[in-house]
């Protein structure tokens, strides 16, 4: 178990822990709750050795391994599966022992050394592997793909599968959501559930540490409170607590007054002096009861729209996407990413956008905030729409070396120069006020922006979007960087809004609160999601089983990736010019001609496929007898010889796999 008795700990001058104890027993999920800044990460340093205690006795057993989510940026030209491969250390310590085994010729240390290949799950790394990057949301053409070549968030992603990847009696997970959206978010949760170790997880997600917490532990005022039950529990226990730690407040403050009345009455009267000196020293002696301190929760409130056109927007056989780099060879076409939108937006709407990774959300979310043009189609907007959009990354519309102030009063020249100037003050004092009502006071506002923390540029953002007194509401992932009471008080306000609210987020218990309908972006389109949220949650499950139970029916191990269909593939480019075919006789002649056609060219292709396919199927029974052998021989050079032509088989497989994935990309594209 993992035990902290009266720890002190320090940040250089801060005091993160105070005599603080706690007990964590082996097989415990904890979350690790308390406000920002309150040493959360700090605790996570202690235990992985980072950071040591200053006083007290802290114990985790030696013998645990430990896994962790690193927090630096991977840079590296290795592929993403062999990136995560690597987070498993046994393994690698396993294969580095092979090849020091194979280099010294000694048959029995070979022997040994391919058992323990064959223990750490060397014969099904790739498949663990890329299970893990699939699930975190990547694409099946995505595994080959340099770490380099990705963007932060999705590198980050692979540190995250990297971690799991890692066997460990110790998970250590500092907001592992972050970067996640809902598909992916459910996807983590459900594994896990099926982690076997201890896990310590800081979220500030309310729904997450519901599911997969069911200890929590708070910190407060340097000391650590130990809740049985996850976070809504927690919430429950604590407010009970809170309510009886005012009662007795209340009670020792009436007495504290009497005494103190008696005290002033007659200390000055010589026949009650000496009753009076005793209450003087029973005032000292009484053990003062804080008072409840409430949490200086963060809250806001949006201002009411200044008009309410309906329909807001209204679309139009829409097209939405991105057009070609500035680079791209004349006529280039565009990227189309969601086609065919026929909708309209109404004055009162909340619309929750759901849709896996890559299928378009975010692509939706900034043309209608004139962030991007459609392509084609028609985007209809109500008279005196005024947008406010909250990006996916604040810095699109931060500048990292202004401060608060500036980027206000350049907001109110933009306004003013676009005639949108309503009734908001404009004067710097006014300003400063404003930015005080965001915690943004004193020095803060001139603080350069680039200083900040994620939830203080996200609340600046907010600000911002307040003061311009918006009528349609455009949020993408605007939680990423808020802690839990800045996330129930933007809540609050979207509840209280009385404009339109479109709403992209991987929080649960926010789209709840705000939503009353949901749009599903998927396979190019946008539908309306007849259910709710936990339907929706259902149905990524489903889909998740449906993807396992394929990879088992194609192959078993290291055929994961060919298992996964496409579906976030990019849709292709349409030309405004083409209108779509009529199901005609003579149409349906010309497709089937076009399909038989497609079906020769790629004939050659599919044959080379079906040789691949049986090659594989051969190879996996030799390796399955193989691994038997291992269990079943004693002698060191035959365990040896296995040992080599597992490793050789493993090879093998793995090209034949890269090149199925080839033909099968190569069928794909001549089919389209």
């Amino acid at each position: 178990m993992i035990t902290l008795k009266n720890v002190v700990l320090r940040r250089g001058a801060k005091v993160i822990l105070d005599i603080a104890s706690v007990t964590l027993n082996p097989g415990e999920n904890v979350g690790l709750v308390g406000r920002n800044g309150a040493g959360k990460s700090s605790l996570f340093a202690m235990l992985n050795g980072t950071l040591h205690e200053d006083g007290g006795e802290f114990y985790i057993p030696a013998q645990w391994r430990m896994a962790q989510v690193a927090q630096d940026m991977p840079e590296t030209e290795q592929s993403a599966t062999d990136y995560v491969i690597e987070g498993d250390v046994v393994l690698m310590a396993a294969q580095a022992e092979v090849a020091a085994a194979e280099a010294s010729g000694d048959g029995d240390r070979m022997a040994h050394a391919y058992m323990e290949l064959y223990d750490s799950g060397a014969h099904d790394s790739q498949a663990r592997a890329q299970a893990l990057i699939l699930g975190l949301g990547f694409k099946v053409s995505e595994l080959d793909n340099p770490v380099n070549s990705f963007s932060g968030g999705w590198r980050m992603r692979l540190q995250l599968a990297r971690a799991l990847m890692c066997p460990s009696d110790l998970l250590l997970l500092d907001d592992p959501t972050n970067h996640l959206d809902l598909d992916a978010l459910v996807w983590l949760e459900a594994w896990l559930k099926r982690y076997q170790g201890t896990m310590l997880v800081i979220s500030h997600d309310r729904e997450f540490l519901d599911a997969v917490t069911d200890v929590t532990v708070h910190i407060e005022m340097a000391k650590l409170t130990r809740y049985g039950g996850n976070y809504s529990k927690f919430e429950d226990l604590r407010s009970e607590q809170m309510a009886l730690q005012q009662t007795a407040f209340s009670k020792q403050q009436d007495k504290i007054a009497h005494l103190q009345k008696f005290i002033a009455r007659f200390k000055a009267k010589a026949s009650k002096a000496k009753q009076a000196q005793s209450r003087v020293k029973a005032l000292d002696r009484m053990e003062k009861i804080a008072p409840l301190l409430a949490e200086a929760d963060f809250t806001f409130e949006f201002k009411e729209p200044a008009n309410l056109p309906n329909p807001m927007l209204s679309m139009q056989n829409a097209y939405f996407g991105y057009p070609p780099p500035e680079d791209a060879p004349e006529g280039t076409p565009p990227t189309v990413i969601v086609q065919n939108v026929s909708k309209s937006v109404l004055a009162g709407q909340r619309i929750g956008i759901l849709g896996a990774n890559g299928q378009g959300k975010s692509t939706l979310v900034k043309t209608v905030a004139r962030a991007l043009a459609p392509i084609e189609g028609e985007m209809i907007e109500g008279k005196g729409l005024n947008i406010g959009y909250f990006a996916q990354q604040e810095l699109d519309v931060l500048r990292p070396a202004d401060n608060p102030l500036e980027h206000m009063i350049r907001l109110v020249k933009e306004v003013t120069a676009a005639g949108k100037m309503g009734s908001q003050a404009t004067r710097e004092q006014d300003l400063r006020a404003f930015l005080g009502m965001f915690n943004f006071g004193g020095d803060m506002v001139k603080q350069a922006v680039g200083s900040m923390s994620g939830g203080e540029k996200a609340r600046l953002v907010l600000c911002m979007i307040v003061w311009q007194r918006p009528n349609l509401l455009l949020l993408d992932e605007p939680t990423n960087h808020l802690d839990l009471a800045t996330r129930e008080a933007l809540s609050m306000a979207l509840n209280e809004f009385e404009g339109t609210v479109m709403l992209v987020s991987h929080d649960r218990a926010l789209l709840r609160a705000v939503c009353d309908e949901f749009w599903m972006v998927s396979q190019g389109g946008v539908a309306p999601f007849d259910g709710d949220l936990d339907d929706y949650q259902k149905y990524l499950l489903d889909h998740a089983k449906r993807q396992r139970e394929e990879a088992k029916k194609s192959g078993g191990s290291g055929q994961v990736a060919k298992a996964v269909p496409a579906a976030d593939a990019v849709v292709p480019a349409v030309s405004a010019s083409k209108a779509l075919p009529q199901d005609t006789p003579e149409q349906r002649k010309l497709e089937a001609k076009a399909r038989q056609q497609k079906s020769e060219a790629t004939k050659p292709l599919r044959k080379e496929l079906e040789k691949i396919d049986n090659r594989m199927q051969s190879l996996n029974t030799e390796k399955d007898s193989l691994q038997a052998l291992l269990t079943t021989s004693t002698a060191p050079a035959e365990i040896a010889q296995t040992g080599k032509r597992l490793k050789a088989i493993d090879t093998e497989i793995g090209t034949l796999e890269e090149r199925w994935l080839e033909l099968t990309e190569q069928i794909e594209t001549a089919t389209v």
